[in-house]
């Protein structure tokens, strides 16, 4: 009767504890059950920054509901709006093999193509596919998305718009308030695209991704309640420099300066004394109004100390295309639209666009008839100059670099924008390496825990060097080491017994997506054919596995590697504030019932009850 009383108690105990576990890992993984809301607020940001009443970049994107925001912009409230939801992608886990080491991340499966041809992306720029889904980060989709919309953002925007109406549900129109909300939402993937407008709004918002749920803005759980503030966007700059050899000098290429596609990369060579070619290929913002003017456009070219530039040659031109083949005008030194200057000490160049040409970029009205743009918004800008290759060239691979720093500025923003008989004792270890996609997170915001799932416990280590070495067992969370990566992004434990274990991702960087589920790592000591020369014992070996697959254990079968991806989240409009976020685990409170239970039986025996 005691052996039977005992043995309940530790089945309660086993059964609370894994109880425990469940809610333990609840927290960072997303709860397949639940739906998910979408609410937008439309306010005249515009108007708003004119007036003074808003800074948007001392604001950012949470996707939550921020009663600051709405209490400020209430007045701007923009009624009669409607936006359109098309649930384009599944949230999937990715699990996989890349060069003998197990990656797992986030990914979203797209089983249409219609969205995906319309922002330009194609089955080559897939992560993977499978059973006719293909599977894309969200780096890439953001990237897409942002590249698209840059190039030609009138025709991506009416592509989207007929996409998202031949199968999207419109949401209510938004009220005086400028509010609209949906609920009871799949988990998912979504398009959103501002679909209807009033006579007093003059252009739609770009189309967005958003991701129900998604990750908190800090990192440690989900959102299920996603809250957007969408506005007039504005399109930000890129740049990209390239360079060649000049053909007059080689005659390898057979194009004029201005032919952007004949032979100009990334890398090119070249002998001392031959002339390069450069151009410096920038995409103008959108211009809106005088509230989202240019201020400042200026470029600062740094070459080697083996290169000397040829002066008194660059030109500027404006194209309506990415592509650089509609031109709409270009300036010499002489128009006055732009100086240059140079630095000879720093060997460098700065290209900076004067009043007048300022202007010019911001209010012409010649360059579109369409009312919704004036000036040079969106436009195409080229700048060509040439250099010679000098003596003083380094020579291999230590080569020659070039580089250019866009400076811009507008007029609502007030800032400018990296032994003889012995026994044999095992243990094993982990190697964790953490990476973000974009490679631009803060690892030291990055914490794991590593649980046991076969002895039902936390791992608790110390970190010595660098490593950390297993110190012993926790069976409550709150007391489990936290790991976090090193400078490096590993994260090495050592010390570690042949189990299962469920390594955590509780925290990531602000801005990008938490690990979806535990990934299962398995430890599995077998008995090898050698046998120890001293006791006669087989020898034992290791093996390795990653969620169910099996992984190429380093030095001598003694640690399991992996990689552990974080992709950022969707760029929803910025225009709310953080916000915070909590969540409760109650799991410690049953595991500490169940340890009562035990104790308790324990006691029992030993006074023969």
């Amino acid at each position: 009767m005691k052996k039977t009383k005992r043995l309940w108690a530790l089945l309660l105990a086993m059964v609370m504890a894994l109880g425990l576990i469940s809610t333990a890992f609840a927290a960072p993984t997303i709860d397949l059950g639940r739906k998910a809301s979408l609410s937008l607020y439309k306010y005249d940001i515009t108007a708003a920054s004119e007036d003074g009443a808003w800074d948007t970049a001392s604001y950012v994107s949470t996707g939550v509901q921020d009663d600051a925001v709405t209490d400020k912009l209430a007045q701007y409230a923009i009624q009669g709006v409607e936006f359109t939801y098309l649930r384009v992608a599944d949230i999937a886990m990715n699990n996989e093999l890349v060069d003998g080491q197990r990656q797992v991340g986030v990914l979203y499966g797209f089983a249409e193509d219609t969205v995906l041809q319309a922002i330009g992306l194609t089955a080559a720029d897939a992560h993977k596919s499978e059973n006719g889904i293909r599977y894309y980060t969200s780096d890439k989709l953001n990237k897409a998305m942002s590249d698209a919309l840059t190039a030609n953002a009138t025709t991506v925007k009416n592509a989207l718009e007929i996409a998202i109406r031949n199968g999207g549900k419109a949401m209510p129109e938004t009220d005086a308030n400028g509010h609209s909300k949906v609920s009871g939402l799949e988990q998912g993937l979504y398009l959103v695209v501002e679909t209807r407008v009033p006579e007093n709004v003059t252009s739609t918002c770009n189309p967005f991704f958003v991701s129900l749920p998604m990750t908190t803005i800090d990192g440690k759980g989900w959102n299920y309640d996603v809250t957007v503030y969408p506005k007039n966007q504005t399109g930000s700059p890129d740049i990209e420099k390239t360079v060649r050899e000049d053909k007059n000098s080689t005659g390898k290429n057979t194009g004029s300066l201005t032919d952007i596609a004949d032979g100009y990369a990334h890398t090119a060579t070249a002998s001392v004394g031959d002339v390069v070619d450069y151009q410096i290929i920038s995409t103008l913002p959108t211009i809106t109004s005088k509230a989202t003017s240019l201020t400042t456009y200026t470029f600062v070219d740094t070459l080697s100390k083996g290169i000397c530039y040829n002066k008194n040659d660059v030109v500027i031109e404006f194209f309506r295309d990415a592509g650089c083949t509609d031109q709409i005008t270009a300036w010499n030194e002489d128009s006055g639209k732009f100086s240059v200057s140079y630095d000879d000490a720093a060997n460098a160049m700065t290209i900076g666009m004067t009043e007048a040409g300022l202007a010019e970029i911001n209010e012409s009205e010649s360059v579109y008839t369409d009312s919704v743009k004036r000036g040079y918004s969106d436009c195409t800008v080229r700048i060509t100059y040439a250099a010679t290759l000098t003596a003083d060239a380094k020579l291999g691979d230590t080569d020659n670099p070039n580089e250019v720093e866009l400076t811009w500025k507008r007029t609502n923003t007030s800032y400018y924008d990296t032994l003889q008989d012995c026994c044999h004792v095992y243990t094993y270890g982990v190697d964790v390496l953490k990476q973000f996609s974009d490679g631009k997170g803060d690892l030291t915001n990055v914490n794991f825990l590593l649980h046991n799932d076969t002895d039902g416990y936390f791992v608790t280590a110390e970190l010595v060097g660098g490593v950390y070495y297993v110190t012993g067992h926790e069976a409550k969370e709150s007391k489990a080491t936290v790991f976090v990566p090193n400078g490096e992004g590993h994260i090495r434990v050592m010390g570690l017994e042949d189990d299962t274990y469920t390594l955590t991702e509780t925290a990531t960087d602000k801005g990008y997506v938490l690990l979806k589920d535990g990934v299962e790592i398995v430890i599995t000591a077998t008995e090898s054919d050698s046998a120890c020369e001293t006791c006669g014992a087989k020898l034992l070996t290791a093996s390795g596995s990653v969620n169910g697959d099996a992984v190429d254990m380093e030095d001598g079968n003694a640690i399991v590697p992996l990689t552990v991806i974080n992709n950022p989240g969707f760029d929803l409009p910025k225009t709310g504030g953080y916000g915070t976020w909590m969540f409760t685990v109650g799991g410690c409170m049953l595991l500490g019932v169940a340890a009562f239970i035990v104790v308790r039986g324990r006691k029992h025996n030993r006074n023969g009850q």
